[in-house]
């Protein structure tokens, strides 16, 4: 099996994708124990960034819904 991924995600989608396929491997009870710390290392990492870009679209929204438009930058 490949080692999981380290580089961050091109996107939102692609890292809550990655994040359901790692999370079917650990379910299955089919990896060795290196495996699933390293993916559980990576499926942390991929909530993390999902987290962040979540919580800079809600902070957008906020902004939107207080009558002040400003841009929004991914970071």
């Amino acid at each position: 099996m490949p080692k999981p991924k380290t580089a961050d995600p091109a996107s939102y989608e692609a890292a809550l994708e990655e994040l359901e396929q790692l999370v079917g491997r650990i379910e299955s009870g089919q990896m060795p124990l290196d495996q699933l710390l390293a993916g559980y290392q990576r499926g942390a990492a991929l909530l993390a960034f999902c987290r962040d870009r979540l919580q800079a679209v809600q902070d957008q929204v906020r902004v939107l819904d207080e009558g002040s438009l400003q841009p929004w930058t991914q970071e």
